[in-house]
């Protein structure tokens, strides 16, 4: 069986960025699961296992565009630090909920902290940087009816 839409994939991975420093890694623990064309990962790792097999390894570089985005900087402001009531202390790279101009929610990181002023950042941490995988096909399986109509694959102790 190959990588297709609508079919669970179970991916063993190893994230780096440019300089070799690994982001993220699934070896040594359980491999990350996901359900192909649902936008559950990454568009740019996703067209690359895409015709895969089980045992296949990859090894593929993501550009910003089919990754987490550029990064923008209309995505930075600053706020006031009235803005974060219920935080006794703020520290740079803490992360807040916060809602979005679309209503959305959205992460917000904290990048300086001056006095009343808060500079905050909205984009995903590895916006605009370029994504290495290295990435091992582990399983491939159809995907349940359940699992096609919620759009992620669902795990044993999954109830919904």
């Amino acid at each position: 069986m190959s990588i297709a839409a609508d079919k669970v994939v179970s991916i063993e991975y190893t994230l780096t960025d440019d300089d070799g420093e690994v982001l993220d890694t699934s070896v040594g623990d359980e491999p990350l699961v996901y359900l192909h064309g649902a936008e559950n990962i990454v568009e740019g790792l996703e067209k690359a296992l895409d015709g895969k097999n089980v045992g296949d390894r990859i090894e593929v570089v993501v550009e910003p565009e089919e990754g987490y985005g550029d990064y923008l900087t209309e995505l930075v402001s600053t706020v006031d630090r009235d803005a974060f009531e219920d935080a006794d202390q703020l520290e740079v790279g803490m992360e807040f909920h916060a809602e979005a101009p679309d209503g959305e929610s959205q992460i917000v990181t904290v990048r300086a902290v001056d006095g009343n002023e808060v500079t905050i950042d909205a984009n995903h941490p590895l916006a605009g940087v370029r994504l290495h995988f290295d990435v091992k096909v582990i399983d491939i399986r159809d995907a349940s009816e359940d699992e096609l109509a919620h759009g992620h694959p669902h795990g044993e102790d999954d109830d919904h």
